[in-house]
């Protein structure tokens, strides 16, 4: 799946195989992003639970809520360009997780903001409609330090 990663023979909720549900979640992933980058508030809303939260992870890290996001989504918190390097999509009880890295390129507060990120969403599925929509967006800094992982990597017993 080209750096993706999903539990393909898995079935999920609703018996819908982990793989379809993958798909199913990158595509609203690309909606959302291209949404942001048109500053395009009618789609957004269609794939933001109404008790959507973003945290945006730094020293002193903050929330947006889902009127807050939507209104800087305008453009005091503006996404220009993204692309996602790895992906990888899990389905936890009746949540799906996407979580990425992201090279990204914003404007925040009129300041640019780029570079590589990673960025963990949890999406719910609607109890009516039954479609997909966005709960929970975490999106930070990566390190660039290559230490880290590779001593995590020593810590995994599958290793």
């Amino acid at each position: 799946m080209d750096g993706r990663q999903a539990i393909a023979g898995c079935r999920g909720a609703f018996g819908v195989k982990m793989a379809d549900i993958a798909t199913s979640i990158e595509t609203l992933e690309h909606r959302l992003m291209r949404a942001w980058i048109r500053r395009d508030n009618s789609d957004l809303r269609k794939v933001l639970r109404r008790d959507f939260m973003m945290i945006v992870g730094a020293e002193r890290s903050q929330l947006l809520d889902r009127p807050s996001f939507l209104e800087a989504a305008e453009g005091r918190l503006a996404c220009s360009s993204y692309r996602f390097r790895e992906v990888i999509v899990r389905q936890h009880g009746a949540c799906v997780w996407f979580a990425a890295g992201v090279d990204l390129e914003m404007r925040i507060g009129g300041r640019d903001w780029e570079g590589q990120f990673w960025l963990t969403d949890m999406w719910r599925r609607g109890k009516i409609k039954r479609g997909w929509k966005l709960a929970e967006r975490s999106l930070s800094r990566t390190d660039p330090e290559e230490i880290l992982p590779a001593a995590i990597q020593q810590l995994q017993l599958w290793n």
